[in-house]
């Protein structure tokens, strides 16, 4: 089979976005071969948003010993309408065991345009631990782990981990939010770093982004 060497775009179009937050950007396209030939036209349709590519995702820890199990993180449990609405039961391959309306996450969001560097990745996380969790966090505190595509077939959002350590939990404000009413009624609760990756390992926290987040600080924290 022929090399592939890069890729003709025929057109090129967004659809769908009419003032929304996301938006399908369409590709009309063909691969184009090392022997010069071109594959048949296909279309590739992947999500995108117009304010922002890629998002940050904060584990927020403290320690309640000296012990490296001595660990808790924050998990928060908010809204999460596209998946009330998006799994329809009928077409599901295995039925839900709960309804969708709180979903428990690390605190993350989207990384802004005017976010540049890592610098700007970790203003964004002490902004979103502020926004979402309500605790201070120094840009120069926040611990990068690395980044992740987590559905590439779909969207080009790039997932970059970070952690960050609470030094009094008591010391939380009562979170700001971004306005809009997608923040509404969230709560948060800390659990053991441990538990915490356990309950993602039998399903009752399902968010991937977390787990990951999770065991990539567990890592961080082993190796000292």
């Amino acid at each position: 089979m022929s090399k592939i060497t890069g890729f003709e775009v025929e057109s090129d179009e967004i659809v769908g976005q009419q003032g929304g937050f996301l938006g399908i950007r369409r590709l009309r396209m063909r691969n184009r071969r090392e022997d010069g030939s071109l594959s048949e036209r296909y279309t590739c349709d992947f999500l995108m948003r117009p304010h922002g590519h890629d998002a940050v995702v904060v584990a927020l820890y403290h320690r309640t010993g000296p012990g490296p199990a001595d660990v808790e993180v924050l998990i928060r449990d908010g809204l999460r309408p596209a998946l009330a609405f998006g799994r329809d039961p009928a077409g599901l391959p295995v039925p839900d065991a709960k309804p969708y309306r709180f979903f428990s996450e690390l605190v993350a969001g989207i990384i802004e345009r005017s976010d540049r560097g890592l610098d700007g990745v970790r203003a964004r996380a002490a902004a979103e631990a502020w926004e979402e969790a309500g605790y201070r966090i120094e840009p120069g505190e926040i611990i990068m782990l690395g980044g992740s595509f987590p559905s590439p077939g779909a969207m080009a959002e790039k997932f970059w981990f970070t952690a960050a350590e609470v030094a009094d939990p008591a010391a939380q404000s009562a979170p700001e939010g971004d306005g809009s009413p997608m923040e509404e009624g969230a709560t948060m609760r800390w659990l053991g770093l441990d538990e915490a990756i356990a309950a993602c390992t039998r399903g009752d926290i399902e968010d991937a982004k977390t787990e990951l987040g999770l065991r990539r600080l567990a890592d961080h924290l082993r190796a000292g």
